[in-house]
């Protein structure tokens, strides 16, 4: 076996993608991802991810206590799902939170657009994609990010508790790394909705009746989950919470005038 440091740099490409061959065309995170670089290029890109957790903590630090809502940016606008999101958004600022997605269409958009139909602050942390996604109109403030796990830690940071609608992969993702902070102790146990009982319903049938059993979890993992339909409900789910630990609120009273 060769000795680690004889051991060749992994390439930058797929082999079966000849448009990617050259190193400029290969996006830089999945260049940071690709295993083992010069230490030259692994210190400057320890530099820039370095700036954009510092440049999130700056654009984040005065926003006021957040609440993120994840979902699909598939969910077009009248979409059942998309206007249970808008209210969730409504609710989330007549309690006084700040409402912060990821800042795209679909689900984030719908909560961004409620709170700011409420009269209540809307911040998007966006991400740049190859195929690029514009952040929606209903956005007090954009704060756009490189890396995607830079973005993940300024969401969970930033907020009191997560808003999960239905989604894809990458809802799964930030619903499943909560979770597992929660579990280990890395981030208080604060609350996580999911909002609409007919899709998650199943998922949370098979942790509590397969994981459960087979022990890769325990029964008290899932007791800060929550799944529901209402907004009365979860707006109660997250006075309980907020009153717990004594977070200072200013409620929306009522929408601005038009």
């Amino acid at each position: 076996m060769p000795l680690p440091w004889k051991i060749p740099l992994r390439p930058f490409w797929v082999p079966q993608e000849p448009r990617m061959r050259r190193l400029s065309d290969i996006p830089g995170e999945a260049q940071f991802l690709a295993g083992r670089h010069s230490r030259w290029y692994e210190f400057v890109r320890v530099i820039r991810i370095a700036a954009e957790f510092i440049r999130g903590f700056r654009a984040l630090h005065f926003v006021g206590p957040c609440v993120t809502v994840f979902g699909s940016a598939r969910f077009p606008e009248g979409h059942p799902y998309y206007e249970l999101a808008r209210e969730v958004g409504r609710t989330l600022a007549k309690q006084g939170y700040t409402v912060i997605t990821g800042g795209g269409p679909g689900i984030m958009e719908a909560a961004n657009r409620g709170a700011k139909e409420e009269g209540g602050r809307s911040v998007g942390c966006t991400i740049q994609l190859p195929h690029e996604q514009k952040p929606s109109p209903y956005l007090d403030k954009v704060v756009p990010f490189y890396y995607f796990f830079v973005r993940k830690v300024m969401l969970i940071k930033y907020s009191y508790a997560y808003v999960i609608l239905p989604g894809g992969l990458g809802t799964l993702d930030e619903m499943t790394e909560a979770l597992t902070l929660i579990q280990t102790g890395k981030l208080y146990d604060f609350p996580v909705i999911l909002m609409g009982k007919d899709f998650w319903t199943g998922l949370n049938r098979w942790m509590c009746d397969t994981l459960v059993p087979q022990g890769t979890i325990d029964s008290d993992d899932l007791k800060f989950l929550a799944i529901t339909d209402s907004c009365e409900e979860m707006s109660a789910i997250l006075k309980r919470s907020s009153d717990l630990i004594q977070l200072p609120l200013c409620p929306v009273s009522a929408p601005p005038s038009a």
